[in-house]
C-alpha cells in the first residue's frame, strides 16, 4: 500500500505472536479486529453444521483478515483461525474502518486482495468438485509451502481433514500416495515437501492461476 495509507494504519497496529487454533473471526459475529500476517498461516473455514466444515481461503504473509470490513460489512461469514502459528500486526476494527473512510486509495487497494481471495476460493471450489483427493492435497501443500519458510509444514492429519473437507482416513491414504511417489515425507505432526515441482504437476492445473492473479493485482501494483 502507499506510504500515506500505511501511515494511517501504523499508529494502531500491534505486533503479536498467535498460537495454533487462535480464533480470529467467528461466523456471523461482529469483526473486532483485523490481522495482517507476517508469518504463519490462517484459514477461513465455512461450516454447514458442527464437524461439517472445510477451508475456503488460505491466508499467509500476502494477506489479511477483515475482508467484510473492506466491503462495507461488519460481520464475518465464516470462522477464521490460525492453522500454523503466526506473527501478525493487528488493529481494532473501528480505527481500520475509519482509515478506509479517510483515505481515497486504501479501500481500493485492499479490494484487490479481496478479489484475489475470491479467485482463490473459486479455484478451491473447482478443485473440491472435480479433482481427486491426492490432487487437492498436492495443491494445498504447495499453497502452504508458498507461505512458510522452508519445506517443513507443521500440520496434523486432523487439521488436514478440515482443510480438505474429508475424513482423516482419506487424508492418511492420500498422504501415503504422495509419499510413495517421493513428493513428500509425512511424520507425526508435520509434512515435509520433497518435490515441489512434482506436487504442482499432480495438482492438475489447480495451482498457479490464482497466484498469477495475485501478482497481477497486488504484486505489480506494490512494485510500481
Amino acid at each position: 500500500m502507499s506510504p500515506a495509507d500505511l501511515q494511517l494504519l501504523s499508529p494502531h497496529l500491534h505486533s503479536s505472536f498467535l498460537p495454533l487454533r487462535t480464533q480470529l473471526e467467528t461466523a456471523n459475529a461482529a469483526i473486532e479486529a483485523v490481522y495482517f500476517f507476517e508469518t504463519g498461516i490462517g484459514s477461513m473455514v465455512a461450516k454447514l453444521r458442527p464437524e461439517v466444515d472445510a477451508e475456503v481461503v488460505v491466508i499467509g504473509f500476502e494477506g489479511m483478515t477483515g475482508s467484510a470490513l473492506i466491503m462495507g460489512g461488519d460481520r464475518s461469514p465464516h470462522d477464521c483461525y490460525i492453522q500454523v502459528e503466526a506473527e501478525v500486526a493487528s488493529m481494532d476494527a473501528e480505527p481500520f474502518t475509519k482509515a478506509l473512510s479517510d483515505s481515497p486509495t486504501l479501500r481500493l487497494f485492499l479490494l484487490r486482495y479481496v478479489h484475489y481471495a475470491w479467485i482463490q476460493a473459486s479455484y478451491t471450489a473447482l478443485a473440491n468438485a472435480r479433482l481427486k483427493l491426492e490432487e487437492r492435497l498436492a495443491r494445498w501443500l504447495v499453497m502452504c509451502n508458498d507461505r512458510i519458510e522452508g519445506d517443513r509444514l507443521p500440520i496434523t492429519h486432523e487439521f488436514l481433514s478440515v482443510m480438505l473437507g474429508v475424513r482423516r482416513p482419506g487424508v492418511t491414504v492420500a498422504l501415503q500416495m504422495l509419499e510413495g511417489r517421493g513428493l513428500i515425507r509425512s511424520n507425526r505432526g508435520e509434512v515435509i515437501v520433497r518435490d515441489r515441482t512434482g506436487l504442482i504437476t499432480l495438482a492438475n492445473s489447480s495451482y498457479g492461476q490464482p497466484e498469477a492473479e495475485y501478482a497481477r493485482l497486488i504484486g505489480e501494483q506494490a512494485s510500481s
